[in-house]
C-alpha cells in the first residue's frame, strides 16, 4: 500500500480532532503511526514529528513557544513541549518541557514534572513534581521528593550533574546520582530536596529527602537527609597521569544500587501503575504511555549495566550477569473500575499501606546490589 502523502497524514489527522495551528509548518514523518496521534493534541507551527514509537495523547501541546521536534518519544495526557528537540522521551500527565530543551534517549518525567528553558537531560528521571530551573545540563540522574506541585524537589538554575570521569584510556560514565531515591520517593510523602543554583555535583552522589545544598558550590560528597550542605574547595597542584584507579571506591556498589532502584521503579510501574488501569485502557494512550515508560527504565538499566561493565572492563574484572530479585507486591492491587488516576491513589494510601510498599521497593534494591555484589 503506497503511503499516505503529507497533506493527506495532516488531512487525516485534522479530520479526527487533532489542532493543527497552521498545517503550513507542521511535518509528519510517514513513519509515525497515526493512530497514535490523538484527538485533542495540539501541533503548533514549527512542529516536527517523526518515529513509529511517537504518542500524542489528548491535550498534548507541541512547540506553543517556538519549533519543536519529537522523535520516537510518548507526550502524556495535557503535557506539553514548548520547545526544541524531545527523543526516546515519555512524559506523563501535565508534565512540562519548557523552551529550548534538548531531551534526549532515557528521560522520563512523571506527573506535572516540569523544566524551565534551556535544560538539557538523558538518562534522566523526575519523580512527580520535580521541577527544574534554567540553563541545566543533567545527564543520569533519578530525582524525587515532595508531596505536590506546591511542595516539590527543585533543581536551581545553572546546575550541571558532572557525569564522566576522565581516569583511563577513556574515562567513563560509571557516575549515576541519586537524588531522593525511589522506595520513598513515590509515595509523594517525602520531605522535598533543593539544589542550589549556579551550582554542580559529581556523580555519582546521594543526597538524602529534606536536604538542601548551598548555591554556586560543587558537590562532590553524599548529603544525608534533612541536611544543609556546603563545600568549600580545596586548592591542588599535585602530580597526575590518567592511569587506572582500582575498585577501592564506591563507584561499583553506587552503580548497582541507582540499578536496583531502577529496577524498583520497573516493578512500580508493572505491578502498581499498570496492574491498575482496566483491562480496557491496556492499549489506551494512557496504557501505551506507561508501556513506554517501562521501557524507558529498561533502556536505563541497558544503559547503566552497560557503563558498569565499561568501568570494571577497563579494570580487568568481568561483570557477570545481573540477577533480578521477583519480590512480589504486598499491596492489594486490582484493575480500577474507572479512570485511573494515580495522584489520587498514591495519597489516599494508608500510613500502614506506604511503609508496607516502601518495604517491598527497598528490599527489591537491597536484593539486588546484595546478589550481585562484586568480590
Amino acid at each position: 500500500m503506497k503511503p499516505l502523502t503529507l497533506p493527506d497524514r495532516l488531512r487525516n489527522l485534522a479530520e479526527k480532532g487533532v489542532q493543527l495551528i497552521d498545517e503550513r509548518q507542521v511535518f509528519i514523518d510517514e513513519e509515525v503511526l497515526l493512530d497514535r496521534i490523538h484527538p485533542g493534541s495540539v501541533l503548533f507551527p514549527g512542529t516536527r514529528i517523526s518515529g513509529a514509537k511517537t504518542l500524542l495523547a489528548p491535550g498534548a501541546k507541541i512547540g506553543s513557544e517556538g519549533p519543536a521536534t519529537i522523535v520516537d518519544s510518548a507526550i502524556g495526557e495535557n503535557a506539553e513541549v514548548a520547545s526544541g528537540f524531545v527523543t526516546g522521551t515519555v512524559l506523563l500527565n501535565k508534565a512540562r518541557i519548557g523552551a529550548n530543551g534538548h531531551i534526549r534517549a532515557g528521560t522520563l518525567l512523571e506527573e506535572e514534572a516540569s523544566t524551565a528553558h534551556a535544560v538539557g537531560l538523558k538518562h534522566t528521571i523526575l519523580t512527580s513534581f520535580v521541577t527544574l530551573g534554567s540553563l541545566i545540563n543533567c545527564c543520569d540522574c533519578l530525582i524525587s521528593g515532595g508531596r505536590s506541585r506546591a511542595n516539590h524537589t527543585e533543581i536551581g538554575s545553572g546546575f550541571i550533574h558532572f557525569n564522566f570521569t576522565p581516569w583511563g584510556e577513556h574515562g567513563d560514565k560509571a557516575t549515576p546520582s541519586l537524588i531522593g531515591g525511589v522506595p520513598r520517593g513515590v509515595f509523594l510523602r517525602e520531605e522535598r530536596i533543593f539544589i542550589g543554583g549556579l551550582s554542580g555535583m559529581v556523580g555519582p552522589t546521594k543526597v538524602g529527602f529534606g536536604s538542601f545544598t548551598v548555591a554556586g558550590q560543587i558537590v562532590r560528597s553524599d548529603v544525608r537527609d534533612n541536611r544543609v550542605h556546603s563545600e568549600v574547595s580545596r586548592k591542588i597542584d599535585a602530580p597526575w597521569d590518567f592511569r587506572q584507579r582500582g575498585l577501592t571506591e564506591p563507584r561499583v556498589e553506587r552503580n548497582l544500587e541507582y540499578i536496583g532502584h531502577l529496577t524498583a521503579l520497573g516493578a512500580w510501574y508493572t505491578e502498581v501503575r499498570k496492574a491498575q488501569l482496566p483491562r480496557e485502557q491496556h492499549s489506551s494512550h494512557l496504557g501505551q504511555t506507561l508501556d513506554a515508560a517501562i521501557s524507558v527504565l529498561d533502556d536505563g538499566i541497558t544503559e547503566r549495566t552497560a557503563r558498569l561493565q565499561q568501568f570494571l572492563s577497563a579494570r580487568n574484572v568481568s561483570l557477570p550477569p545481573l540477577r533480578f530479585p521477583s519480590i512480589a507486591c504486598p499491596l492489594q492491587i486490582a484493575a480500577q473500575s474507572g479512570p485511573y488516576d494515580h495522584i489520587a491513589w498514591v495519597k489516599n494510601l494508608s500510613n500502614d499501606e506506604v511503609k508496607l510498599g516502601t518495604g517491598w521497593l527497598q528490599e527489591i534494591v537491597d536484593t539486588f546490589v546484595r546478589t550481585n555484589r562484586i568480590a
